[in-house]
């Protein structure tokens, strides 16, 4: 294995039934919830490029770009701290919001939590839509962001509690996958919106946010709750019998005592977020901290929030800027799907390296083809072929992401953590994702304004090093069951030592470690 790291030969226990339709409609339905946090990424940059948009509530953003010049610093013209609080405070709130949406989650369900995610969505979005200053403009973004926080916080664990084993990958990458559904589908509205007369094409793409709030409030009214849930919550007769429905089998007796187990192990625990501070739950804690705080310094979030405004950066007509989106959308959706079908075979550690490594080629080459085109002084434009060359590579870089660290980044830290310290592993994945989303999305205008073309080797130099990591630190998880993920840890050849040999559900004498 790459870096020297350990692995577990054979996976995990085998247990008994199959894929069920039940349970693939259940995690489609649940996996819904990432439409709210795709819409948003993708209508947010769009409307911000609208010129009728930016006339009402950022005027000065709206004259400098219509009083352009031809020696005008490209690079700057969109740098606007209220521009970039309208993307960012979104992601502040959803920060706050996946702490609360902790607690509810483990105390009441994952199903409440994901209808309580639509429902206050809804709220925003209507807010949004008929917003007439800026106040309330950002105040409909706060409120966007508690949706966004609780279900960024309880549809992934949601879908890796219900998922079989061997297809657990391909089923919680579903998340992943209604996210770029929900860019891509932001992008055609943004597309299609931005050619009404009047003015307020903006409106129609700000409040068309209600309807994937509402798919994913009707989804969670009808979705069962999940076993592991049942259990931790005292109804363990209740979660067998919806063991058996979603393994399509009687048989689920190995499958449901691990369920016990664990949930022996977690009643033990009073304060899950002091007990996931101890040193045996350190490789969990590091991985759940580092993963978003890598995938965010990917750099993606320069493409997906701000992908109009930049394309219009690089000389893109208003139309051709919104299109460019589109397209980098539709990549982003269809390597998605290469993701779903390959994680599961070839497993998560050769996504990540491949998916890094094509990264930085294409974000090197990107930064070469501005650093030559627009210098130090941001002036000058691409010419037709430039601009479709920029357009490939960012393509390529769109891809790479979409089929590792897009949905990895939330695949990963969702199913390494035991159930006593899952429901706080998973808020802390989605606060230190949201934390640093906000900061890029509230710095990169600026940071494009100073950087200039360096930005794009700025963040190469974070893939490179998050690649590393990767290489050396993240074991193989796929076909190990979530129940007994420990074994994993237990085998790793840095993190063995943080875990204790009572703390391996389901260990198997005959399994052996190999370097």
């Amino acid at each position: 294995m790459a870096g020297g790291g350990i692995s577990v030969q054979g996976g995990g226990r085998n247990y008994e039934g199959g894929v069920t339709v039940f349970v693939v409609f259940a995690c489609v339905a649940a996996a819904t919830g990432g439409l709210l946090f795709g819409y948003d990424i993708g209508i947010s940059g769009g409307v911000t490029s609208m010129e009728s948009f930016l006339s009402k509530f950022f005027p000065s953003v709206y004259h400098k770009m219509k009083n352009e010049t031809a020696d005008q610093n490209q690079y700057c013209k969109f740098d606007s701290q209220l521009l970039t609080l309208f993307t960012s405070s979104l992601y502040i709130s959803a920060l706050v919001a996946s702490f609360l949406a902790s607690s509810v989650t483990r105390r009441f369900g994952r199903k409440i939590s994901m209808l309580l995610a639509g429902l206050v969505f809804f709220i925003g979005s209507i807010l949004n839509g008929i917003a007439s200053n800026i106040i309330i403009l950002i105040i409909s973004r706060l409120l966007l962001g508690v949706g966004v926080g609780f279900a960024n916080q309880s549809v992934p664990v949601y879908l890796a509690e219900m998922a079989p084993t061997k297809i657990r990958g391909a089923l919680n990458m579903g998340f992943q996958m209604a996210i770029t559904i929900g860019i891509l589908v932001a992008g055609l509205v943004n597309f299609g919106t931005a050619k009404i007369k009047g003015g307020y094409g903006w409106r129609i793409s700000l409040g068309l946010a209600a309807i994937p709030s509402l798919i994913m409030t009707v989804s969670a009214i009808f979705l069962p709750d999940t076993p592991n849930s049942m259990v931790e919550r005292g109804h363990p007769e209740e979660a067998r019998k919806m063991l058996q429905k979603i393994r399509g089998t009687d048989n689920v007796n190995d499958e449901f005592q691990d369920l016990v187990d664990a949930t022996a192990a977690a009643h033990k625990v009073e304060n899950q977020w002091g007990n996931i501070m101890q040193p045996r739950y350190r490789p969990q804690l590091i991985i759940c901290v580092l993963i978003p705080f890598f995938q965010q310094l990917t750099g993606i979030n320069v493409i997906m929030f701000y992908a109009p405004v930049l394309f219009k950066t690089l000389g893109f007509g208003d139309e051709a800027s919104l299109m460019s989106a589109v397209i980098t959308g539709g990549v982003n959706v269809v390597c998605t799907v290469v993701s779903m079908v390959v994680v599961d075979k070839f497993g998560r550690k050769a996504l990540f390296l491949e998916g890094g490594l094509q990264m930085v080629l294409c974000q090197i080459a990107v930064g070469v083809m501005i650093a030559l085109q627009f210098g130090l002084s941001g002036q000058g434009a691409f010419t037709k072929g430039e601009a479709n060359w920029v357009l490939v590579f960012i393509c390529g870089y769109v891809a790479a992401f979409a089929w590792s660290w897009g949905p990895l980044g939330w695949l990963v830290p969702s199913e390494i953590c035991p159930l006593e310290i899952r429901s706080a592993g998973q808020a802390i994945n989605v606060s230190v994702n949201m934390f640093f989303t906000f900061l890029i999305g509230q710095g990169f205008l600026t940071m494009l304004c100073h950087l200039k073309f360096g930005l794009f080797f700025f963040f190469a130099g974070w893939v490179t090093i998050m690649t590393i990591f990767i290489a050396f630190f993240l074991p193989e998880t796929k076909n190990v069951p979530i129940e007994e993920m420990n074994r994993v840890w237990k085998a790793h050849w840095f993190w063995g030592k943080y875990i204790p040999d009572e703390a391996v559900i389901g260990h198997d004498k005959h399994d052996k470690a190999v370097v």
